[in-house]
C-alpha cells in the first residue's frame, strides 16, 4: 500500500473529466463473483455499453470466482488499479456490488488513482470504496448504475436511468433531480429468466418526511455498506454533508431501524445538513404499523435538518447517478427539491 495523506480540505477535491461517446469504459468486479455465474446477464451488460456508443475493457478478473468473492483480494486489486493506471480507460463501472469491497481498502494506491483520477461509479457494497476513494484522494465519485443490474436489462438500460447518466456524466453543468414515472423491484433470475422486461409500477414521487432547505457534499449510499467505514480512517466527515441512504431487499423494518439508530449514535446526524432516502424495496416488509417513515423520524428526533425519501437510488429501478464527494442542494419549498453539481475538470 501506499503511503497516502488523507482528505481533509475540500478545496483539493478532484473532479474527473465528463465521459464521451467514443470513450473506453473498464469494468471490474470489486466484490461478488455473481459475474462468473451469470456470463450471459455480463455480455448483455458490455453489448449495452457498446451500443451507447463505448468501448470497453473488461478487467482480467471481472468474471472470476474465488470462495464467495470475484478472485482474491490481489486480484481484483491488480485490476483496479490496472484501470486506473490505462490512460485509454476514461471510466471504470463495478459489475455488481456484493459484501466484501471493505477487503480492499488497506491494499489500494491512492497514490495512483489521485495522479489518474477518473469516473468510478458503483452502488450497493461498493459504497465502501465511493466514499474512501473520496476520503483518501478527494477524488468525486458516482452512486449509479451497475454492468450486471442496470446496463444488463433485457433490451437495454431503462430510459430514466440512463437519462441522468448522461446527465450528470457527459454534459456540463447542474442536475435537477426529479422522480421517475414508474419502478421495480421485481427479482428474476439472471440468465434463466431475465429475458422478459420487469412488470412496472407507477411512482408515487418524492415525499417530503421534513421540510427545509441545505446543501453541501453528498456523501453516503447503501447503510449497511457505509458503516462499515465506522471507526476507520476511510469514513468521511458528515460535517455539513447532505446525507443519502437507502438499504437493500434483504433488510427488515427492525434491521434498517438498527442501522438508523447506529448513523445517530456515531453522531452523524448532529453534523449533517439534510438527509435523502432512497426508495424502499417491496420485500423489505414496511407495513403502517411499522413503516420505514416512522423509523427515519425516530432515529432522527431532536434534530432539524430536511429529510425527503423515495428517491431513485439504491435497490430498484431505474436508478440515479449521484456523484458522491459532489456539492448538493435540497430545498422543499419549491422544485426542484435536490440538485447536485455536475462540474468536470
Amino acid at each position: 500500500m501506499s503511503q497516502h495523506r488523507e482528505f481533509h480540505d475540500h478545496m483539493d477535491t478532484i473532479l474527473p473529466s465528463p465521459l464521451r461517446k467514443g470513450d473506453t469504459i473498464g469494468v471490474i468486479s470489486s466484490s461478488s463473483p455473481v459475474a462468473s455465474f451469470c456470463p450471459r446477464r455480463l455480455q448483455r451488460g458490455v453489448a449495452e455499453l457498446e451500443r451507447r456508443g463505448f468501448k470497453v475493457k473488461l478487467g482480467t478478473f471481472a468474471a472470476s470466482r474465488y470462495k464467495h468473492t470475484a478472485g482474491t483480494v490481489r486480484q481484483r486489486i491488480a485490476d483496479l488499479h490496472a484501470m486506473f493506471a490505462d490512460k485509454e480507460v476514461k471510466a471504470i463501472i463495478c459489475t455488481i456490488g456484493g459484501y466484501n469491497s471493505n477487503q480492499l481498502l488497506e491494499h489500494i494506491d491512492y497514490d495512483l488513482i489521485r495522479a489518474h483520477p477518473k469516473i468510478f461509479m458503483g452502488y450497493s457494497d461498493s459504497t465502501v470504496l465511493l466514499n474512501a476513494m473520496f476520503v483518501k484522494t478527494g477524488l468525486v465519485t458516482y452512486l449509479g448504475p451497475a454492468v450486471l443490474p442496470q446496463f444488463g436489462e433485457p433490451g437495454g438500460m431503462l430510459p430514466f436511468t440512463w437519462r441522468h447518466f448522461e446527465k450528470v456524466l457527459m454534459l456540463p453543468g447542474d442536475v435537477e433531480i426529479d422522480a421517475s414515472g414508474e419502478w421495480t423491484d421485481e427479482c428474476v433470475r439472471w440468465d434463466e429468466n431475465d429475458d422478459h422486461p420487469r412488470a412496472m409500477y407507477p411512482n408515487e414521487g418524492l415525499k417530503v418526511l421534513r421540510s427545509g432547505s441545505g446543501s453541501g457534499r453528498l456523501i453516503g449510499g447503501n447503510i449497511g455498506s457505509l458503516l462499515l467505514l465506522s471507526g476507520t480512517s476511510f469514513m468521511p466527515s458528515f460535517r455539513g454533508a447532505i446525507l443519502c441512504l437507502e438499504e437493500d431487499e434483504t433488510e427488515t423494518p427492525a434491521s434498517i431501524d438498527r442501522l438508523m439508530m447506529h448513523v445517530r449514535h456515531i453522531g452523524a446526524l448532529k453534523e449533517i445538513h439534510g438527509m435523502i432516502i432512497g426508495r424502499a424495496h417491496g420485500k423489505q416488509g414496511f407495513s403502517p404499523q411499522d413503516s420505514f417513515e416512522d423509523i427515519i423520524l425516530d432515529a432522527c428526533e431532536g434534530y432539524s435538518f430536511p429529510i425527503v425519501m423515495n428517491f431513485d437510488f439504491g435497490h430498484t429501478d431505474p436508478m440515479l447517478t449521484l456523484p458522491i464527494g459532489g456539492m448538493c442542494a435540497m430545498d422543499t419549498s419549491g422544485s426542484p427539491l435536490l440538485s447536485i453539481s455536475c462540474a468536470h475538470a
